[in-house]
């Protein structure tokens, strides 16, 4: 069973538009790329998130699997198995190391997670999907070229660009303002409890929620 199923709305209910299946095994995969240089930067925000989740659920420290392309720890969280995930292929080639985990561990692809930032969403906003656009996200792209556009994505916005004409490269490879910064804690904690809503088989609401306090 996968791990988003689509219900048809009901005329006067209030009711999720996807539910969490039943399955042992779960990946969650958050995108940006390695090393110091990269690190605190809009694009790294995946990263941060599940670095914090894997805190807040006691998982063991990150090993590095150069045949799976990727830094990965493991849990149980309640009747689940769930493995996190960091590329280590850098942004561009993250559909890599989602592959080769998936079908290394026989996880259907419609129960992947994918964390991860989005530009034309603001700052202040995590908005959950299944499917759909990359929305000029390369580390999307690759994803979605790897394994199909059927896996759920929590998507935190990062936008709007300082000036229209600034280059989307420099501003997502650029670190966050300090006001943003003082936020990040807010955003990460925000994250790492939608994620455990998934972990423990709760309803996914396909919604915004905000992180700004």
């Amino acid at each position: 069973m996968a791990l988003f199923q689509q219900k048809k709305p009901q005329v006067g209910t209030s009711i999720p538009l996807y539910t969490l299946g039943q399955n042992k095994s779960r990946l969650i995969v958050g995108l940006g790329n390695i090393g110091k240089a990269y690190e605190g930067t809009r694009h790294n925000i995946g990263f941060a998130c599940i670095d914090r989740f894997a805190t807040d659920h006691d998982f063991p420290g990150w090993i590095e699997k150069k045949d799976h392309k990727c830094l990965i720890t493991d849990n149980q969280i309640g009747d689940a198995k769930v493995y996190l995930v960091k590329p280590t292929t850098f942004m561009n080639l993250s559909g890599e190391a989602v592959r080769a985990v998936a079908d290394f561990y026989r996880i259907n692809y419609e129960d992947i997670v994918v964390v991860h930032d989005e530009l034309d969403i603001p700052f202040g906003q995590i908005r959950m999907r299944v499917g759909g656009s990359p929305a000029g996200h390369n580390g999307i792209k690759s994803v979605t070229g790897s394994i199909s556009e059927q896996y759920g994505r929590i998507r935190i916005g990062i936008g709007p660009k300082l000036h229209e004409n600034q280059d989307s490269a420099d501003f997502v490879l650029a670190k966050f303002s300090k006001e943003q910064q003082e936020q990040l804690p807010n955003l990460t904690r925000e994250v790492s409890a939608i994620l455990s809503e998934y972990c423990y088989g709760g309803a996914l609401q396909a919604e915004t929620r905000s992180f700004i306090v």
